[in-house]
């Protein structure tokens, strides 16, 4: 199967940098702009999208589907191309690229082979595709996964990880788990501390004894905020894939917790570019304490 264009559901700061580095490799890359903000549609539009005009107009002009949503989303999107795929008669495959569990990636994959179209599984690994910055894995499983390798050498890596779907979803769930787990668990503690009225002691402990994980913290902390509100849906599939497999999920629902207070903090208002580079870990944590839990 020969894939020229694709549609991107939808051009977030994920799906548009994924379409900005498929259209430099020379893919066409659509998009549906009608219910985006004038932010999005930009962003998209300087990303080299092309507006589809409906979602069923970019089914019938698309080879293959990519959906690139918080995961909240997913499931509701992919009944919303389901019914678009019965309406037109376009089936193109259909690419789950969302951060959910096992369990959502079935139901996703269910909804679109009613449909007739193909589904692929896909967990994204690492940051948005940048120019000369290390590519994101693109971890694919289904019996469909090779299609992904269309795009091996477009901006990202592609790391076949499975027949069944599902296998690409987990590592993502368990990847994510530790990653922005460990990352809510040290800001959660941070917090603690300064709450406590230890903040200092315990500050001048961690540089000490814990050096590698405080330089993490204070690298990543001061972003969390901007990322909060998509990490909790996204903690929330990996507590659902720890209860489907009889462990606890209590570690990641207290992780959704610590960043729904951060969703709330001013800093939540910031992107991932826009940042304020002057602002510090401690500042950070010392204004989300003050957010009532």
């Amino acid at each position: 199967m020969q894939i020229k264009t694709v549609l991107i559901l939808s051009p977030g700061e994920m799906g548009a940098a994924v379409g900005h580095a498929f259209h430099q490799s020379g893919f066409e890359i659509l998009g549906v702009f009608n219910d985006r903000t004038r932010t999005t549609q930009k962003r998209a539009i300087d990303a080299g999208f092309k507006d589809a005009g409906s979602l069923n107009i970019g089914l019938k002009n698309a080879d293959i589907v990519l959906s690139i949503l918080p995961p909240a989303h997913a499931l509701h999107m992919a009944k919303k191309v389901a019914d678009g795929m019965r309406e037109t008669g376009a089936i193109p495959p259909y690419v789950d690229c969302n951060a959910i569990s096992p369990e959502t990636a079935k139901s996703v994959a269910i909804t679109i082979s009613k449909a007739g179209s193909k589904p692929i599984d896909v967990g994204i690994v690492g940051n948005p595709p940048k120019q000369n910055s290390t590519p994101p894995r693109f971890f694919a499983s289904g019996v469909d996964a090779k299609l992904m390798d269309t795009f091996s050498n477009a901006g990202i890596v592609v790391k076949n990880c499975g027949q069944e779907i599902g296998q690409a979803s987990a590592v993502k769930m368990v990847y994510a788990g530790i990653t922005k787990g460990v990352s809510a668990l040290c800001a959660n503690m941070l917090i603690a501390a300064d709450k406590l009225g230890v903040a200092d002691t315990a500050h001048e402990e961690l540089m000490l004894s814990q050096d590698f994980l405080y330089r993490r913290m204070q690298n990543l902390t001061p972003s969390l905020p901007a990322v909060s509100e998509r990490y909790i849906g996204e903690m929330e599939e990996i507590a659902k894939t720890c209860r489907a497999i009889g462990i606890t999920a209590g570690f990641h629902d207290g992780a959704a917790d610590l960043y729904r207070l951060m969703s709330r903090s001013p800093f939540s208002k910031e992107t991932r570019e826009t940042v304020d580079q002057d602002r510090d870990m401690r500042s950070t944590i010392i204004t989300c304490s003050k957010i009532n839990s």
